[in-house]
């Protein structure tokens, strides 16, 4: 056989064998899973992905150190989410599903505070007061170096835009508060960030969001008045100012009224009045009544974080009380007098008495009811010797005129 004979016959031979090869299948070819390309931005707090034409979401959530697993909703062809008061100091574990031709992708975050831990601030606090101003304080992290440096900033939720602060509280040159004004613009809730520098360690950053109602002192009520009658007392007050504006159901006053009278007695009362009476107390008070002091403050019925009391005011007056003592030692000092006046003309009444005893008096026969002793006018007639005749005058006391003796002894003489 000739060699074009054989290579004739060769050909015919592989071409079976080619026909063979080209039907069996190849390996399986696995097509590599997208990439959603997760990205977060802590400072908007937003979570954002790659969306495709063929894309769908699915499910999106995080699970929070504090809060647990916190599940979003999403619609069809969303390709962002929001992850709003959540602090993040803590560290959080983003997640996301869709659907991608069909095909189900998962894919996941993690966003962790990087930095040593123990140097981030701590004992963070903040307070509105004068409805217009804010003050922010922290401490130091235990483990934080000494030439550690904080900042804060502070963006509400009405803004995207976030500010520094404006005016540091300084400590040994570290910043450990903040002093911020203009805050009655803001909204109802805002974040706050305090991180750090240092060229020893990296520094962690706390954060925290933050409802202004919660942190916010109201005014004292003003234009505090008392008007009294004999029974009761009407204390009066206006709102407090506020960074937002407030109606009736959302306050509550606490008033505290304070006596002492004359003798050093005191007490205290603190009555609880509810926004929705009307700014007004009736205080039962009757008179005569002591020095009382006032004062009053005010909070938020949901939270009831009380603000500043007000200046005292001073009802009621010690004249009243004065001259009830005034009255009772007249009284004392009356008796007094009364007893030893008494004292006085009692002793003078006796010494006249012994003074002015009566004088021993002759007795009297005539009317005493005794007969008198008759004696013979003969037995008195003068002696017959005797030449001269004498006369006898006798002078007795009688009550009314009578003759007198010498009248008759010369009717008797013959």
């Amino acid at each position: 056989m000739g060699p074009v004979a054989e290579a004739v016959l060769l050909a015919m031979l592989l071409e079976p064998a080619l026909l063979l090869v080209q039907e069996l299948p190849g390996p399986a070819t696995v097509e590599p899973a997208p990439c959603l390309n997760l990205k977060f931005d802590p400072w908007a707090m937003t979570l954002s992905w790659d969306c495709r034409e063929n894309t769908t979401a699915v499910e999106c959530g995080m699970i929070h150190a504090e809060k647990g697993l916190v599940s979003v909703k999403l619609q069809e062809k969303q390709c962002a989410s929001s992850f709003w008061n959540y602090a993040l100091h803590a560290g959080v574990t983003f997640h996301l599903t869709v659907n991608i031709s069909q095909r189900q992708v998962t894919e996941r975050l993690v966003y962790t505070n990087t930095g040593q831990e123990g140097t981030a601030a701590q004992n963070f606090s903040c307070v509105i007061y004068n409805a217009n101003y804010m003050n922010c304080s922290w401490t130091k992290g235990p483990a934080a170096p000494d030439d550690v440096q904080y900042f804060l900033y502070v963006r509400d939720s009405k803004k995207q835009l976030g500010r520094q602060c404006p005016h540091y509280v300084q400590e040994s040159g570290m910043h450990v508060g903040c002093h911020m004004q203009d805050v009655s613009s803001w909204a109802s809730e805002a974040y706050f960030l305090v991180n750090g520098t240092s060229r020893h360690a990296e520094i962690r950053f706390f954060d925290s969001f933050l409802s202004l109602k919660t942190i916010e002192r109201y005014n004292p009520p003003g234009n505090v008045t008392v008007h009294c009658n004999t029974t009761h007392c009407c204390i009066r007050w206006q709102k407090p100012r506020a960074r937002s504006r407030l109606s009736d159901l959302d306050l509550q006053y606490q008033l505290q009224v304070q006596w002492q009278d004359n003798i050093e007695r005191a007490g205290s009362q603190l009555i609880e009045v509810p926004g929705y009476l009307g700014n007004e107390y009736q205080l039962l008070s009757p008179q005569p009544r002591d020095v009382h002091t006032l004062r009053i403050r005010a909070a938020d019925t949901r939270v009831l974080q009380w603000g500043a009391w007000s200046q005292p005011v001073t009802f009621g007056s010690k004249e009243v009380g004065g001259k009830l003592v005034h009255v009772y030692m007249l009284v004392v000092l009356g008796t007094v007098i009364c007893a030893l006046a008494a004292s006085c003309l009692i002793q003078r009444l006796c010494r006249r008495h012994r003074l002015l005893s009566p004088v021993p008096q002759i007795k009297d026969k005539l009317n005493d009811g005794h007969q008198l002793d008759q004696v013979p006018w003969e037995t008195l007639a003068p002696a017959a010797e005797k030449g001269d005749v004498e006369d006898l005058l006798t002078v007795e006391e009688v009550a009314e005129p009578t003759a007198t003796t010498s009248d008759a002894a010369t009717s008797a003489s013959p």
